[in-house]
């Protein structure tokens, strides 16, 4: 899903990177709200998880591969519009980096693979959770149909985009059609990856995780024959009382996360599958790419996840994934980092009129 230069024309360039500037604006203020002391960390940490799970490659179709896009993984782990920011750090460090989604249509991949893949995921899921019961195993399904729905969603804006803006005559219906078709299949691996980690995450720490919060069963009391439910306990009280809070550290599972990306890109990338992902194998097969321009960091001592002048392909891999994951999860928890102390400043009693 990462869109090369020369897909998308100028102007429709140009107007999507105002839509992701704006996208990012509103992401960094309501990001304040969602990240805390406990949060921030894990945030960083998702940026990083996903630029290693998007390594990896896996086989959808004859000759035609997918990756997570994690839209709605860092949705449901750490808010939405902390989500946005999660992976716009990331296509801004493959962008740059790893020449990987064209500098120029930088705007429009932060606006298809962060922003609407973020928007559908958390929207279907805020909508079954509402329905579901109360239990983390609804959290898990819900994570799933939301994962699910939101790559053929992003399809469906690509799509649009070029639709409005696409430096080549195809027929729209066309590209639609082999897009979103591509990419329901993609989808569904996108769904059990996202399934897998958000359960994993409960199953140790569910006070961590923002899609989790208030499932816990309310306690009833039995009161003139009726049961009423008992007053909510105070959040101090709740978090000193927490059954999982004291079951993994979240040093640990910070640590645990962190080791996990780094052997993700660093080792098991290696063995990804090397077919074109969906986009790639539409543009080639429909024409899309006829008008395609070489990357402006195409010389990146890091350009196609390789070191440059390693000779070792396994070697030269493994330490461009290393050197990703490392540089990702030092860009993303800066930037959590300065909006958690951004809103601790705003709450501080010296801002604050009583």
């Amino acid at each position: 899903m990462h869109v090369p230069d020369g897909f998308i024309n100028a102007p429709t360039s140009a107007a999507a990177g105002v839509v992701a500037a704006g996208a990012i604006a509103v992401s960094l203020r309501g990001a304040r709200r969602e990240l805390d002391e406990r949060t921030a960390p894990l945030a960083g940490l998702v940026a990083a998880f996903i630029f290693a799970v998007q390594m990896l490659n896996f086989p959808v179709a004859a000759g035609t591969s997918g990756h997570l896009l994690g839209g709605a993984l860092a949705a449901i782990l750490v808010g939405p519009f902390t989500g946005v920011l999660c992976v716009s750090v990331v296509l801004l460090m493959q962008g740059i980096l790893f020449a990987d989604g064209g500098l120029t249509a930088l705007g429009v991949n932060i606006t298809v693979m962060a922003c609407v893949t973020t928007v559908v995921a958390y929207t279907v899921f805020r909508g079954l959770v509402k329905v579901l019961p109360h239990t983390r195993r609804s959290v898990t399904v819900a994570s799933f149909t939301a994962a699910l729905l939101s790559v053929p969603g992003a399809a469906l804006a690509f799509t649009l985009i070029y639709w409005v803006g696409g430096t080549t005559d195809i027929a729209i219906g066309k590209v639609a059609t082999a897009m979103v078709g591509v990419h329901v299949l993609i989808g569904i691996g996108e769904a059990v990856i996202t399934a897998l980690t958000v359960g994993a995450v409960i199953a140790v720490r569910p006070d961590l995780v923002h899609g989790a919060r208030g499932l816990g069963q309310r306690l009833q009391l039995r009161v003139n024959g009726e049961l009423v439910d008992a007053p909510a306990a105070p959040p101090a009280e709740k978090a000193r009382t927490a059954p999982t809070a004291a079951r993994t550290s979240r040093r640990t599972l910070w640590i645990t996360g962190l080791v996990t990306s780094l052997v993700l890109a660093g080792f098991v990338s290696f063995y990804a599958s090397a077919d074109p992902d969906g986009l790639e194998k539409v543009a080639a097969d429909k024409g899309i790419d006829a008008k395609a321009e070489d990357h402006a960091a195409a010389d990146s001592p890091l350009a196609d996840y390789g070191v440059k002048d390693v000779q070792n392909a396994r070697l030269s891999g493994g330490l461009a994934g290393v050197i990703g994951v490392g540089v990702t999860v030092v860009a993303g928890s800066t930037v959590f980092w300065a909006v958690r102390r951004r809103r601790t400043d705003d709450v501080s009693p010296a801002s604050t009129s009583v």
